[in-house]
C-alpha cells in the first residue's frame, strides 16, 4: 500500500534494463518517466543508476547525462576485460550493499532489475529490516523467483510511457 509519508530508495540495474529493453522492444527506456512512475507522490529519499563504462560506446556520455537530468546519481565502474577476452560488467554486490547501507533510512526499497541473483537481497530487506521492497523489470525477462519474493513487481511492460520506441540506433 502506497502512502505519501513513505521514503523511498531506488535502485536501477541499468545493464539489466538496458539490455531488456532493447532485445525485447528494440526501444530505450525513458527514465525521467519511470522515475515519476516510481516514486508516485512519495518522498525520494535516493536514487542510484549503476552502470558500466565501456571504451568503445557510442553515446555513452550522452546516456549517463540523460540518467543525472532524470534524477538519478551515477555510480560507475569500468568494464572489466580478462585475459582471452571475457568481459565483465555488473553491479550485483555494489547495488545490494547500498541498498542494504540505505535501507535503515528507507520504507520502500525499489529494485530495478530482472536479476534472479537479487532475490537473497530482497528477503533481507524484508524480513531482516523489515521493509517494503518493490522491484520493477520487463515481465517477459524477469526471473519469476524474484516476482515471488517482492511485496510488489511492476511490470514495466505495461507502463506505456516508459518505452521510447523512436527509432533504435543501437547505442
Amino acid at each position: 500500500m502506497r502512502r505519501k509519508d513513505q521514503r523511498v530508495g531506488i535502485f536501477i540495474d541499468i545493464q539489466n534494463l538496458y539490455h531488456s529493453s532493447k532485445n525485447l522492444y528494440h526501444a530505450r527506456v525513458n527514465y525521467k518517466e519511470l522515475m515519476k512512475e516510481l516514486i508516485v507522490g512519495r518522498k525520494l529519499i535516493t536514487a542510484m543508476a549503476y552502470v558500466v563504462k565501456s571504451e568503445t560506446a557510442k553515446g555513452e556520455a550522452e546516456f549517463f547525462d540523460a540518467l543525472v537530468k532524470a534524477g538519478l546519481e551515477l555510480r560507475s565502474k569500468d568494464l572489466q576485460i580478462y585475459p582471452g577476452g571475457m568481459k565483465k560488467a555488473d553491479w550485483d554486490v555494489g547495488m545490494a550493499v547500498d541498498a542494504m547501507k540505505m535501507s535503515d533510512i528507507l520504507d520502500v526499497v525499489i529494485l530495478v532489475t530482472g536479476d534472479g541473483d537479487f532475490v537473497p537481497l530482497v528477503e533481507y530487506l524484508k524480513l531482516g529490516k523489515g521493509r517494503t521492497v518493490e522491484v520493477a523489470a520487463f515481465g517477459r525477462s524477469a526471473s519469476g523467483k524474484i516476482k515471488e519474493v517482492a511485496d510488489e513487481f511492476i511490470n514495466l511492460e505495461k507502463l506505456p510511457k516508459i518505452l521510447l520506441k523512436k527509432k533504435y540506433n543501437g547505442s
